[in-house]
């Protein structure tokens, strides 16, 4: 057995028999409506916890634990483990697996449920770290409770579907609402590529493991009221992700055209530049440079408006960019 980095010991070896044969024996199978795909990789499960690095007394939350191979490797290496699984077969067998950590003051803790009915970052007292198999339609909004309240994860390992690992962790020029979140908020890293074949059964797609190293509370804007016209503005960006700054800004914000031209000049971005393209300082500068946005107007009649149109509806409203809030991922 190996050991992590603070020299704790590995979990069992796992491969794709052990995961069929611990199902078969336990009465469960795998379902596809919770898209419940195991991890059935040694090399992958061991990169996860290398990256976890979990150290004696480490407070962790795991979402999704599954079967419970890396829970098992969080225990084994002295981590304080508070689980958070939905389906109600492995919660069962969770429990008679580990029944003995689950009476252990500081060992495991089951909590059964939906990981977005829960209070995520009051589940552990701080500091803890999280690590979690997030499946794709649930990736942005976990992400939104982890990042956007308090008290925030020190670090984050995170299996997701690779195409939004690869949005998260998006360079300028291949923005998104959600890359601008996450990077505002952490360091992003994708660590490690996975297969399909990595699980049991293999899914339609590949994944990628991200780590996410969250900044100091200290570096983020001073209040609440500041954040949110920040986010207020981005997500006005991203309703017309592929049109000119300059005019999707002047449609989706109640700002005139001229303040919005000169808040770009200021910050110095071209007009005719896409959302996309702009990276976090650079929405950072705009904010500042724009000043108060107002009452979101969007959807009231030119008459509550207090003027003409400034477009037709459905150009106003836009196609909301899939990882916006509320879109889901």
């Amino acid at each position: 057995m190996s050991s992590t980095r603070d020299g704790g010991p590995r979990g069992p070896r796992v491969d794709p028999l052990a995961v069929r044969r611990t199902l078969r024996d336990a009465g469960l199978r795998a379902r596809h409506g919770l898209s419940q795909n195991f991890l059935a990789d040694p090399d992958v499960l061991e990169a996860i916890l290398a990256e976890a690095a979990p150290a004696p007394g480490r407070r962790v939350l795991e979402i999704g634990p599954g079967l419970g191979f890396l829970t098992a490797a969080l225990l084994e290496a002295g981590a304080s483990v508070t689980a958070v699984e939905l389906d109600r077969g492995l919660a069962r067998f969770l429990r008679d697996r580990f029944d003995q950590a689950l009476a252990a003051a500081d060992g495991l803790r089951l909590v059964e449920g939906d990981a977005l009915d829960q209070d995520l970052t009051r589940l552990v007292a701080p500091p803890y770290d999280v690590v979690a198999n997030l499946p794709y339609h649930i990736t942005s909004p976990i992400l939104h409770r982890l990042l956007g309240e308090t008290p925030r994860p020190e670090r984050l390992v995170l299996m997701v579907q690779r195409e939004v690992g690869e949005r998260i962790a998006a360079p300028a020029g291949r923005m998104s609402y959600l890359s601008v979140f996450v990077q505002y908020h952490a360091r992003v890293r994708v660590a490690l590529d996975v297969p399909p074949e990595a699980f049991e059964p293999a899914p339609a797609v590949s994944s990628a493991v991200i780590v996410l190293e969250p900044y100091p509370d200290d570096d983020r804007l001073p209040d609440p009221a500041t954040e949110d016209s920040l986010w207020r503005l981005v997500q006005a960006g991203f309703r017309e992700r592929r049109k000119m700054l300059h005019n999707v800004l002047v449609r989706q914000l109640p700002v005139p055209g001229d303040r919005v031209r000169a808040a770009l000049g200021a910050a110095g971005i071209d007009p005719d530049r896409r959302p996309q393209t702009l990276g976090v300082g650079e929405w950072l500068r705009l904010r500042e440079e724009l000043g108060p946005i107002g009452a979101d107007l969007r959807g009231r009649s030119a008459r509550e408006r207090g003027g003409p149109p400034v477009a037709d509806a459905a150009d106003a409203a836009g196609a909301a960019d899939d990882d916006s809030p509320g879109a889901g991922a």
